[in-house]
């Protein structure tokens, strides 16, 4: 059993769909399960749909508008027959959709984000499925939701794995093609869920887990995992093979090949992960096994751009103690902070944070009850494993060091 999974690049427009379908017929598609994302830019447009529904309600049906007409081009590209069943049943889920604006009573933004973005998934994966059964690639389409189970942590939900373990060795039939959803599982209630953004690896990881699958392959826009993102550094390394700590180590900071939950479900069953461009199928890509010499030898860059840098010091001049650190920490976790560097000295505590839930504002009241509070906004972190001199000297070059950071084998440098 083999489990593929595709992002929303590789299927942003109908090429991108016959370019899958393209993969599939190359590389073989018996006993396999195919992960899909949301098209192109969806889950983007889609949080726009929600931000509107919250915020300025007039906008909101020229946002949904805006969703079906970008389906709608890709619908009329694949399919000449306009009477094709996809194009009711892509209808169906835009039904649903609104209907679920109109009846909803919840003000938790957090749950209506997950009811609301995870339609882009089940749209895209209903266009494939239709398209690859048109051409002969016969497919079962499965609702990812019926198969993990999760709590009810909106936008970042934790799997519970006794259940989906359940659903999916007695209810998936794993004779035939199946394509799914990325990102998405289900509550005790039947809510939808979501494994938090970019979560689409992971569902793949699960799904290996589950079936005991012979390998995972992520298909990207690149040759596979680099010591860079070569969109924000120049001359980046193909790493053609890395172990699972090594892989997990550069997911933690941020190296957004892969999703940070991935690796451990693989590793706990040795189940190779591979990284592979949708451009160039028979390509080798990037292996990620067991194996503690597979350390790249190059330097590997990270960067995360858009963080905030909030440094702490006690009013009196007082010792930053435990109990202080302990009650930071409580509410960093209380208003959802992803919390990437810490760094204490006798009367100070700075952090770098990731505000992905938008209670900044909240947080920092917060602290300023208790603490003196400096706050640097939209600034970068930079992570270099494997750091040399000359790879630290570079990155520094010519940018204002808020906060440096040295560990064995790691540097972390806070720029602004």
């Amino acid at each position: 059993m083999r489990i593929f999974k595709f992002g929303g690049a590789s299927v942003k427009d109908a090429d991108g769909v016959k370019n899958l379908a393209k993969v599939l017929k190359t590389t073989g598609y018996d006993n396999t399960l195919v992960v899909i994302s949301a098209m192109g830019k969806t889950t983007n447009r889609m949080e726009l749909v929600i931000k509107n529904y919250f915020e300025n309600k007039d906008q909101l049906q020229s946002a949904i508008h805006d969703v079906i007409k970008c389906h709608n081009d890709i619908l009329v590209d694949l399919f000449e027959n306009n009477r094709h069943q996809v194009f009711t049943d892509v209808k169906a889920f835009f039904d649903e959709l609104n209907a679920f604006f109109k009846s909803n009573k919840s003000p938790d933004y957090n749950y209506v984000y997950d009811q609301v973005i995870g339609y882009g998934e089940l749209i895209s994966t209903t266009i494939i499925s239709h398209y690859l059964n048109e051409i002969g690639l016969k497919n079962n389409w499965v609702d990812v939701r019926e198969f993990v189970k999760t709590d009810n942590y909106y936008r970042r939900s934790n799997v519970n794995w006794e259940k989906t373990q359940e659903n999916i060795s007695s209810n998936l039939n794993t004779n035939i093609l199946n394509i799914t959803q990325g990102f998405l599982g289900s509550d005790a209630n039947n809510f939808t869920t979501t494994l938090g953004r970019e979560g689409s690896d992971y569902t793949a990881a699960i799904f290996a887990y589950c079936l005991n699958a012979d390998s995972v392959t992520i298909w990207k826009d690149v040759p596979g995992v680099l010591n860079a993102d070569p969109r924000y550094f120049e001359n980046a390394q193909l790493l053609h093979q890395i172990s699972y700590r090594e892989a997990i180590e550069l997911a933690f900071y941020g190296a957004s090949v892969i999703h940070p939950k991935t690796l451990q479900p693989l590793q706990q069953k040795e189940i190779p992960l591979y990284v592979k461009s949708f451009l160039n199928p028979e390509a080798d890509g990037t292996c990620v096994s067991k194996g503690k010499a597979l350390v790249p030898e190059v330097p590997c860059f990270i960067v995360k751009k858009n963080q905030t840098l909030i440094s702490l010091s006690s009013l009196d001049f007082s010792y930053i103690m435990e109990e202080n650190i302990s009650e930071i920490f409580s509410l960093l976790h209380l208003y959802k902070m992803k919390v990437d560097v810490i760094q204490n000295s006798a009367i100070s505590f700075s952090v770098c944070i990731d505000n992905l839930f938008d209670n900044l504002e909240k947080l920092l009241q917060h602290l300023k009850a208790k603490f003196k509070v400096v706050c640097h906004n939209n600034v970068s972190l930079y992570t270099i494993r494997h750091y040399n001199d000359i790879a630290v000297k570079e990155l520094e070059k010519d940018k204002e060091v808020l906060l440096k950071q040295l560990a064995q084998g790691t540097v972390q440098i806070v720029t602004k």
